[in-house]
């Protein structure tokens, strides 16, 4: 019995030497002007994805916590109504160039017989020169000219507007097209679906959710500081989160953003001097290239503390400095 007090004492004062340790190095760094630090969660990007004509949903192939990546398709909406219009779309287009046809070939003949009433009108003039022809004729014979000519240019006419009815005709099977090709739902990044807000069946307004997206490639924790703080923080600067998932493991990290208007801190700062301070928030983003690479183990919401260094030549602590490159070599 003696011998298990006897332990159980050794294990309490060794925990009690560990505690008194870790509360040090953390009151060291703590009170290290080099270094600043505040708490809060992981988070990313949000991306809807939304339906840009009002329809039926119908298919949803992807559920919540699902990894997808840049152009998988999420949804389709329904499209008979949008193919059946296509269809119209591309037999007026036809039509229109069969008018298109019928319109050139009128021109060639009209055409044709301008060229035969511009010889009669030239031939009937040079006979009233010389008196083998009568004025009338000559009138006859000019008026003739004339129709002629309104005639192809009205035959010219034609054919352009038929041109232009097929561009018309073409411009709105390509946006018929467009809609078509849009009523599937593709996701523009690599990411992973928070909420699937609408289920197969449901008719949607243009506009309308369908799925919520977390944008991996842009993850970052917010946190607050003090005014002090902020006012030496560079964007840009080096930062390590931490999150309470992964013990031990620091996340490097750069600021992105510092607001320039303080607040007052949020409700998860627990102490009361803490809360009584106007805070600055601050946003640290987790590096690309590391997201890209740990992108499907990436998971928001985790909570956790960001550390700031304020002074590039300043080393960090040893516990920010196992980072996941380091801890795959």
């Amino acid at each position: 019995m003696k011998k298990v007090i006897l332990i159980l004492i050794i294990l309490a004062v060794a925990g009690l030497g560990w505690y008194m340790y870790e509360s040090k190095k953390t009151a060291a760094i703590l009170n290290d002007p080099n270094f600043t630090h505040g708490n809060g969660r992981i988070e990313a990007t949000e991306v809807n994805i939304a339906t840009k004509l009002a329809g039926k949903i119908e298919v949803v192939n992807v559920r919540e916590g699902d990894f997808v990546k840049k152009n998988d398709k999420i949804a389709k909406i329904q499209t008979n109504v949008l193919e059946a219009q296509l269809a119209q779309a591309n037999a007026m287009i036809l039509v229109k160039k069969a008018e298109l046809v019928t319109a050139q070939a009128d021109v060639l003949s009209q055409a044709s017989l301008l060229k035969q009433a511009q010889s009669h009108y030239e031939r009937i003039s040079t006979l009233e020169q010389s008196d083998a022809a009568s004025r009338q004729n000559l009138e006859n014979a000019e008026a003739n000219y004339e129709t002629a000519q309104a005639a192809l240019a009205s035959a010219q006419a034609k054919v352009k507007k038929s041109e232009a009815e097929i561009v018309a005709a073409e411009a709105d099977a390509k946006r018929i097209q467009a809609d078509i090709d849009d009523s599937t739902l593709n996701t523009p990044i690599d990411g992973r679906i928070q909420y699937r807000i609408a289920e197969p069946g449901e008719v949607l307004n243009a506009g309308g959710r369908v799925v919520n997206l977390v944008d991996l490639t842009d993850v970052y924790m917010t946190f607050f500081v003090s005014e002090e703080a902020a006012g030496k923080i560079p964007l840009n600067a080096e930062a390590r989160i931490c999150v309470d998932a992964l013990p031990g493991v620091a996340i490097p990290a750069n600021v992105s953003y510092v607001a320039n208007v303080a607040q007052f801190t949020p409700k998860t700062v627990e102490t009361l001097e803490e809360r009584q301070k106007l805070m600055f928030r601050v946003k640290a983003r987790i590096r690309p290239e590391l997201l890209q690479k740990y992108i499907e183990d990436v998971k928001t919401g985790l909570p956790g503390n960001a550390w700031v260094r304020l002074n590039e030549n300043a080393e960090w602590p040893d516990f920010l400095k196992n980072t996941p490159e380091n801890e795959a070599k």
